[in-house]
């Protein structure tokens, strides 16, 4: 497949560009600076900048984008929304890396992880971001999307278990109680989801065992 990786200089989506690329893949880094990721073929250009052309030809696009300052929070949901726009109406299909305080914690599906009074004040801008993009996709009736949460303690530095579980909208534990998963471990299953698709127009979620 011929994949484009938007946001590839960054700690996820340089994790899931490097698996693209050990798997033999076609994969071309976006990238806004000079390419630090595994991909032998860059566009650098801000995403707000990339045209139709810029993405034509591609089988799968993955928006891997992520901002953690006030100044920067944004390009998550905008970033989204720019490339749902030049996509939708084409077959190729966008994979989003999505976050975890919109997992329902109820099962009317009312009431999310970071709507509880102990999510962390810290995390609710970046939240808050990942579930406007969500919220974005579910409306468009012509895109092929599928939005990946991780799970609530995402570990930058955790190790490669192998060991991971798929669910669905609900924030889910492990036979632990726990809600983990290392960057790693997610790349894994990112790359699995995006080279054997099986979640079309949906959001998966996933942890550690």
């Amino acid at each position: 497949m011929k994949i484009a990786v938007i946001g590839a200089n960054g700690r996820v989506g340089n994790r899931i560009t490097e698996g693209l690329v050990k798997h033999g893949e076609d994969v071309t880094a976006f990238v806004r600076n000079q390419n630090h990721s595994a991909a032998s073929q860059a566009v650098i250009k801000d995403v707000f900048d990339l045209n139709k052309d810029d993405l034509a030809g591609f089988d799968v696009v993955v928006d891997a984008l992520g901002g953690w300052t006030p100044e920067t929070v944004d390009v998550i949901e905008d970033g989204e929304k720019k490339l749902a726009d030049l996509l939708q109406g084409t077959n190729i299909r966008l994979v989003v890396v999505g976050g975890a305080g919109s997992l329902y914690t109820d099962a009317a599906h009312t009431k999310t992880l970071m709507d509880g009074e102990d999510f962390p004040e810290i995390f609710v801008p970046v939240a808050t971001a990942h579930a406007k993009a969500l919220a974005d996709l579910r409306k468009r009736k012509d895109l092929n999307w599928t939005y990946i949460s991780p799970a609530a303690d995402f570990q930058a530095d955790g190790e490669r278990t192998g060991k991971v579980i798929e669910a669905g909208e609900d924030f889910t534990l492990n036979r632990k109680g726990q809600s983990v998963i290392s960057y790693a471990d997610y790349a894994d299953v990112f790359v699995n989801e995006v080279l054997n698709p099986t979640h079309n127009k949906e959001r998966i979620s996933f942890l550690q065992a």
